[in-house]
């Protein structure tokens, strides 16, 4: 399964990418606001430190606005996948783009039906967002087991992206069913590295090892 970071901030996707771990970027105009830069300046920027899929998210409520920021997207660097909603008018500019040779991410999916019209659309990416069905006591990963198994049905090539994780138990589960890609916010990707076994062996080690010195 590959990771990705959801950000906008070009420290964390330089940081996530020196650990050799982060595979691509998920991002929107809201998070780069919240990074406080230029949308397509901080897209350019991530493109060239992450090789692989960068998302970028459109504004436009109907097709042809979704297909003509696609497009624009598009021009910014070879690894741009376009953002569209999981909408009549997304699933629209999906298939456009799709027959462009633009790869698309379907985002804002809540439902396995949802997913099913995603990926019969062309759809290079399915974003369920398995938080926020958490937050109305839904069960977010029971979304994707029914994704998973609707796909492998029917061998659809759509890949699922695990958005929305608000911890490493959600990676794990994702992980688990068999998803294709989890995408986190920084701080939880941290979290994935950290066990408190690991800190007490370190620092048990470190303490032997000053005793080994101290008999020299």
């Amino acid at each position: 399964m590959d990771l990705f970071l959801d950000t906008a901030s070009v420290q964390e996707v330089r940081q996530g990418a020196e650990t050799g771990l982060i595979s691509g970027v998920t991002t929107n105009p809201s998070l780069a606001l919240k990074a406080g830069g230029d949308y397509n300046d901080v897209l350019k920027e991530i493109c060239s430190i992450v090789k692989g899929p960068v998302s970028a998210e459109t504004v436009s409520l109907d097709a042809d606005g979704m297909v003509k920021e696609g497009v624009a997207f598009s021009k910014i660097a070879k690894n741009i996948v376009v953002k569209v909603p999981m909408t009549v008018e997304g699933m629209k500019a999906c298939q456009r783009l799709t027959r462009k040779d633009i790869k698309v991410n379907v985002t804002l999916c809540f439902s396995p039906n949802q997913a099913l019209l995603a990926a019969k659309s062309g759809a290079f990416i399915v974003s369920p967002f398995v938080g926020r069905l958490d937050d109305i006591g839904e069960v977010g990963m029971n979304l994707i087991k029914d994704i998973r198994l609707i796909y492998n049905n029917y061998k659809f090539t759509t890949q699922i992206l695990v958005a929305s994780i608000r911890n490493p138990i959600h990676v794990l589960e994702a992980a688990k069913i068999g998803a294709d890609i989890a995408t986190m916010p920084y701080s939880v990707f941290e979290q994935l590295f950290k066990h408190s076994l690991t800190d007490v062996g370190i620092k048990r080690f470190l303490e032997d090892w000053e005793k080994v010195l101290k008999r020299k």
